[in-house]
């Protein structure tokens, strides 16, 4: 599904719509519990208040000891529960029953039973499309997302779906929370009114030529409902599919009607679901940690966009982005082109980069986007429902009709998997930075089982791993230097970053990230200047004629102060070619 957006600013909706045809059944995770019963390795026995060993420890020792040897079995008072009741041991996994069948018939007991063992019940969800949702548990190309439940559902975080709004879905409803519709013109809002605080999806639907010269007819996509659902469905409430981060809440923004959405309005929505202030708009009551935009055009990142993102992360909320349904080096799409925001590309069920996703040095990290077709299919053709992303939809080719659920692919699909993990690492760790947060994405992604023709980050993103690195241990600090600094031919550029409220020296293992842009990379050669002048060479000269450098180098700065102004140096040393400093980051 492709739109054009109003206010002479193209930028694009980027779901691709699929069909609804039943695929084969999915063989589901493993269930948490195991098949069989756990041998009982303890007992806890609750005695009544009148007997002695209710109170004294050695008597409860000296009554557990007298009642193994009865059942020629050996058991040890191991510690009174908080509960007051016994924790007895029985040394080694064993038959519990004779054991139990001492203190049963022990008249100053009032109860013994066996201490058995919990399991996550989060691990297989009973949504009845589950089994279609490779895209969370296959191990092949899912994103592991079962196994970071045990830890996380996305309790306490907003996620802002900045896109069509929202079409009321059971699946979806509990978890929606008020939003807001920042169209302006009310021919593409199809409401009758400009802006208000109504994000319901109107349908977005056209007729050929009605958006621009030579324009298909579409039906409505209802894709910010499609997007919403991968977020932050209901889960195990035994219908539809289940959201990544569930526990999370939809914060639906309203910016794509007929024909797309004005730059002008994306861009306000962007500040008002961040908890800035939008002139003439009420203030956000539950402002979003997260934003998702599943949308895109053709062009650069502009100042406005930059603007609105640079802002929004500097109120604490992490941008999420997709990279564009083109085949093209994300760079020439925008807000995909951004900085500080965490740019998706999209693959496929086999573990490659789907055939239509954007790539390039730009793009941060992939996630599932699926494929309803394959790349030699007819375009519009639905030849592979099974590999595409099942999400809550609505079956209204133009105004909303009954819901549904139907696979959809595209980067547009991907980018919420990435929101959805940083919900679940926001709630995690609420200390967190979008930095952190991108960070953690990024540095724990896995290596994509395909190939990714073009550069697709860091690999797929892993939610277990992601937040298993946020819980186990504190957050390293991350400093970042978002500006672009320009590369001339024969020229140096240095780009600082000033590190504060480290304590002691940098590490044996510093992470520095370099994302440079530049078409012959073997004329750069690039330093890391600490503080004290020091330099650290990382890249000398290599590469010959390829583009562009986006790596995380390990440098052994322990003898160095960590605080103070640290400096990328980038020497160009052959003419002919030119580039910038797009971004780099110190991870301490």
């Amino acid at each position: 599904m492709s739109v054009t957006l109003l206010a002479g600013t193209a930028t694009t909706s980027l779901a691709l719509t699929a069909a609804d045809p039943a695929p084969g059944a999915q063989t589901l995770p493993a269930a948490g519990a195991p098949a069989a019963a756990a041998p009982v390795e303890n007992l806890i026995v609750g005695y009544k208040n009148s007997a002695a060993e209710a109170g004294s420890n050695s008597a409860a020792a000296a009554d557990v000891a007298a009642k193994g040897k009865k059942a020629s079995k050996k058991a040890t008072f191991e510690r009174r529960l908080g509960t007051g009741a016994a924790l007895v041991t029985l040394g080694a996994p064993a038959d519990a029953a004779a054991v139990m069948a001492q203190f049963r018939a022990d008249p100053d007991v009032a109860y013994v039973e066996a201490d058995s063992r919990a399991y996550a019940l989060a691990v297989t969800p009973n949504d009845t499309e589950y089994a279609r949702q490779w895209d969370l548990f296959e191990p092949t190309a899912g994103m592991n997302v079962p196994a970071a439940w045990d830890t996380t559902t996305g309790s306490g975080v907003t996620v802002a779906v900045i896109d069509t709004g929202y079409v009321a879905h059971s699946d979806l409803a509990a978890n929606v929370v008020a939003g807001y519709d920042f169209i302006s013109s009310s021919t593409a809002a199809r409401d009758g009114n400009g802006r208000d605080n109504n994000p319901a999806d109107q349908g977005d639907w056209s007729a050929a030529g009605e958006c621009g010269t030579g324009s298909k007819a579409s039906d409505s996509s209802w894709h910010g409902t499609h997007v919403a659902g991968t977020i932050a469905a209901a889960t195990s409430n035994a219908k539809g599919v289940a959201g990544i981060a569930y526990g999370a809440k939809i914060q639906p923004v309203r910016v794509l009607g007929k024909c797309g959405g004005a730059t002008s309005d994306i861009v306000d929505a962007i500040t008002w679901a961040s908890g800035g202030t939008v002139s003439g708009i009420p203030a956000n009551a539950t402002p979003a940690k997260v934003i998702n935009m599943s949308l895109g055009g053709s062009g650069a990142c502009t100042a406005t966009y930059q603007n609105a993102i640079n802002a929004a992360v500097g109120r604490g909320t992490t941008v999420v982005v997709a990279a564009g349904n083109s085949n093209a080096d994300a760079a020439g799409f925008s807000p995909a082109s951004c900085n500080n925001v965490i740019n998706v590309a999209a693959s496929n069920r086999t573990g490659d980069r789907s055939f239509y996703s954007n790539y390039g040095a730009i793009v941060d990290v992939a996630a599932p986007g699926g494929e309803t077709r394959r790349a030699t299919d007819t375009p519009g053709t639905i030849t592979t429902p099974e590999n595409g992303i099942w999400s809550t939809l609505n079956t209204g080719a133009t105004t909303p009709g009954a819901e549904n659920y139907e696979p959809y692919q595209g980067t547009s699909m991907a980018a919420p998997h990435v929101a959805g993990l940083a919900a679940l690492l926001k709630s995690a760790n609420s200390a967190l930075t979008p930095a952190q947060i991108e960070s953690a994405i990024k540095t724990n992604a896995r290596p994509l089982a395909g190939t990714c023709t073009g550069g697709c980050g860091t690999g797929l993103a892993d939610a277990a791993a992601s937040v298993a690195a946020v819980t186990s241990t504190p957050p390293t600090p991350g400093f970042e230097n978002t500006t672009d600094f320009a590369i001339g031919d024969n020229a140096t550029a240095e780009s600082p970053v000033t590190v504060t409220g480290v304590t002691g020296n940098a590490p044996a293992t510093l992470k520095v990230a370099v994302n440079i842009v530049h078409t012959y990379i073997g004329d750069l050669k690039v330093d890391l200047v600490a503080p004290d002048g020091t330099v650290y060479t990382v890249h000398n000269r290599t590469g010959g004629s390829a583009d562009n450098i986006n790596q995380v180098y390990t440098v052994n700065a322990s003898s160095e102060v960590a605080n103070g102004t640290w400096k990328l140096r980038v020497n160009d040393n052959a003419g002919g070619d030119t580039g910038k400093i797009d971004s780099w980051s110190l991870t301490f």
